[in-house]
């Protein structure tokens, strides 16, 4: 299918002063609307021209919906609070520095200073089928192209695939779900907040999209409780250059540990799944054990239960056992 790129289609352009004067637009246009925040992903879709809204409803004159604040010894972070800003925030560096170190491996420095933490955990995957126009699943065809035998599927699913072996790219992501962090929405009905965790779905529940967001819905903030601030924490983004790349496999775990045993722990990977894959039963069964090497390995092999690699990403097994390792135990004894 030819595609054609750098052209944008004709839209529609809103710049909404205020997050209510949004998700009135939103709810006006329903499926007709596109919201930007940073436009790294945006800008992507439309000169690709894969996307065709009529309507762009552009975020980055919303007042309010930028920042850090001091939340009861959390934080609530604006959605569209640049990356940058968290890499460098004295209270993310303080009390959360896994977003801080997620945050500052996002693609380029270019990039974060555009690009906004809500933009980050909601753009959509990477998959190159997808992506260039391919009538996938996703893209509401009847096959996914990554998952034949003549595919190049090298930076796809693992584990929970159904249909589509596309994969979450986010690195904010898992630090935010590791951090059980919760996401404020706002909508026509009103305000909700659901738990990071289940922010992301995956192709079994809507396999046309990876968050909850609902047409009208709008991400204004995120509220991370003061339960793991301070703790133990454990980030690593796998990628093939040091720059750009998305992660192949990223891993944050926040833990504390007491006297040498782990007295409650949070693993969550991406990049092995359609969205942050939490690993709850290893959680569970290292809890109350050493941080030691017997643990890790246990750990390790718990945590690819269930992978089923395809056939150029096989790789992400070990990669991924080994990282859950690195992540119980510290990285100095691997």
């Amino acid at each position: 299918m030819a595609v054609f790129r750098d052209v944008m289609p004709a839209f529609e352009l809103f710049q909404p002063t205020s997050a209510s004067d949004a998700v009135t637009l939103l709810a006006e246009h329903g499926s007709d609307a596109w919201v930007m925040a940073g436009g790294q992903d945006s800008f992507d879709w439309l000169k690709d021209r894969i996307k065709r809204p009529k309507v762009v409803v552009d975020l980055s004159q919303v007042s309010g919906m930028s920042g850090v604040r001091d939340l009861d010894g959390g934080v609530e972070i604006g959605a569209m609070t640049t990356l940058t800003t968290l890499v460098g925030d004295p209270l993310i560096r303080e009390r959360f520095p896994i977003l801080s170190e997620a945050a500052g491996v996002v693609a380029s420095p270019q990039i974060r200073n555009q690009g906004t933490i809500g933009g980050n955990i909601s753009q959509d995957t990477r998959c190159w089928y997808y992506r260039g126009g391919m009538p996938c699943y996703r893209a509401g065809g009847n096959v996914c192209y990554a998952d034949t035998p003549t595919a190049i599927n090298r930076e796809h699913a693992i584990l929970g695939a159904d249909r589509c072996v596309a994969v979450s790219p986010s690195d904010t992501a898992p630090a935010l779900v590791a951090l059980d962090a919760k996401i404020v929405i706002q909508g026509p009905s009103g305000e909700r907040v659901v738990d990071a965790e289940d922010y992301f779905i995956g192709p079994g529940i809507d396999i046309t999209r990876m968050h909850v967001l609902k047409p009208g819905e709008l991400l204004v903030a995120i509220r991370i409780p003061a339960t793991w601030a301070g703790t133990d924490y454990y980030f690593e983004k796998v990628r093939d250059r040091p720059v750009w790349d998305f992660p192949l496999v990223n891993i944050a775990a926040v833990k504390v540990v007491n006297g040498g045993t782990i007295e409650r722990i949070r693993i969550v990977l991406n990049g092995v799944a359609a969205h942050p894959w939490r690993l709850a039963q290893v959680e569970n069964a290292v809890t109350g054990k050493p941080a030691d090497e017997s643990t890790a390995a246990m750990a390790g092999e718990m945590s690819i239960e269930g992978a089923f690699p395809l056939r150029h990403n096989g790789y992400k097994v070990p990669l991924m056992r080994n990282l859950v390792k690195r992540a119980i135990r510290g990285v100095q004894e691997a």
